[in-house]
C-alpha cells in the first residue's frame, strides 16, 4: 500500500478483537508488517504471535519521536479518554486518524488530538471473518489519497459505504453497526418458535442458526434483492405466505424495526454528547 513505511506507519491502537481483526486483513492482503506498529498493553499470545510471525512492531507506550501515515483507533469508547492524550505525539502534517469507536465524534477527536485530517468509521462485527461492513465519514482535511488508503485499509474486512455527513454515522450504527445482534436475536426467536412446536430445542436452534447463515450467503451471492429473493420462496397460498401475512402486518415487523432503529439512532446521539 502506497505512503506506508517503517517511518511512516500504520500505527494501529488497540488489538483486541475488532483491531485484531483489521491487522489481520491487512497483513493477508499485503501490508508489509514492517509498517505497522501496535500499540496495546497487552495482547493476546495468538495476537503477539500473529505480530511478531508478520515482522510488525509491538509497543505499550509509542515513541515520541514516531508520526504515524494512518493512526488507527480500535479501542472502547470508554478508554478513549485515557488513551488519546498518549497518541497524539503520532499525529504529524501527513497523518490521518482513523477510529472506529462508536459515539465518539470528530469534535471530540479534535478536542485531544488537535485539528488533523479524520475519518470517523462504523465497521460491524463479521469484520471478524471478513464479511463486514463499514460507514466512513471524512472530514474536509482528508486528501483523496489519504480517503483512498483508509478505505483500503476498512476494505479488508467487507464492503465500505462512505456517507454524506458524520450524523449519518448514527443512523449506520442503529442498521449496520448494531445489526449483527438483531439476526442473532432472529435466530434465537425462531429456533425458540420451533421448539413451541415441538422440536427438540438443540433441533430448533441448529435448524434456525443454519437457515438464517444459508440465506445470509444466498442473498451475498445473489444478483437479486432482498424482496426478489423472498418472492422466489413464497408460494401463493403457502405456508411461507401464511407466515408472511403475520410478519408483514401493518403493526408486525416493520414498525418494529422504525422504533428500535430509532432507539439505537438516538442512544448514539447521546453517547455522542
Amino acid at each position: 500500500m502506497s505512503g506506508l513505511s517503517s517511518s511512516s506507519p500504520i500505527v494501529l491502537v488497540g488489538a483486541g478483537n475488532m483491531g485484531g481483526a483489521m491487522l489481520s486483513g491487512w497483513l493477508k492482503n499485503g501490508v508489509p508488517g514492517a509498517s505497522v506498529v501496535v500499540v496495546d498493553p497487552g495482547p493476546s499470545a495468538q495476537m503477539m504471535a500473529t505480530i511478531n510471525e508478520a515482522g510488525a512492531r509491538h509497543v505499550t507506550a509509542l515513541p515520541a519521536e514516531l508520526k504515524a501515515g494512518v493512526l488507527f483507533l480500535a479501542v472502547k469508547p470508554q478508554v478513549m479518554d485515557a488513551v488519546l492524550p498518549s497518541v497524539k505525539s503520532a499525529v504529524g502534517a501527513e497523518t490521518v486518524v482513523v477510529s472506529v469507536a462508536a459515539g465518539k465524534t470528530l469534535g471530540f477527536l479534535e478536542s485531544h488530538l488537535g485539528e488533523a485530517a479524520m475519518v470517523r468509521a462504523m465497521p460491524n462485527t463479521p469484520a471478524m471473518v471478513g464479511r463486514g461492513v463499514t460507514g466512513a465519514f471524512a472530514n474536509s482535511r482528508v486528501g483523496q489519497n489519504q480517503r483512498d488508503q483508509v478505505h483500503a485499509l476498512l476494505r479488508v474486512s467487507g464492503p465500505v459505504e462512505w456517507v454524506p455527513s458524520e450524523s449519518d454515522i448514527d443512523a449506520v450504527t442503529a442498521l449496520s453497526g448494531s445489526g449483527p445482534a438483531y439476526v442473532f436475536y432472529l435466530v434465537e426467536c425462531m429456533a425458540e418458535a420451533g421448539r413451541k412446536l415441538g422440536l427438540q430445542a438443540d433441533l430448533a436452534m441448529r435448524l434456525a442458526r443454519e437457515t438464517v447463515a444459508g440465506a445470509g450467503e444466498l442473498l451475498h451471492q445473489s444478483p437479486d434483492d432482498a424482496s426478489k429473493l423472498r418472492q422466489n420462496v413464497t408460494s401463493p397460498g403457502g405456508t411461507t405466505a401464511a407466515a408472511l401475512s403475520v410478519l408483514m402486518a401493518d403493526d408486525a415487523m416493520q414498525p418494529l424495526f422504525d422504533k428500535a432503529l430509532s432507539a439505537a439512532r438516538k442512544r448514539a446521539e447521546e453517547l455522542a454528547g
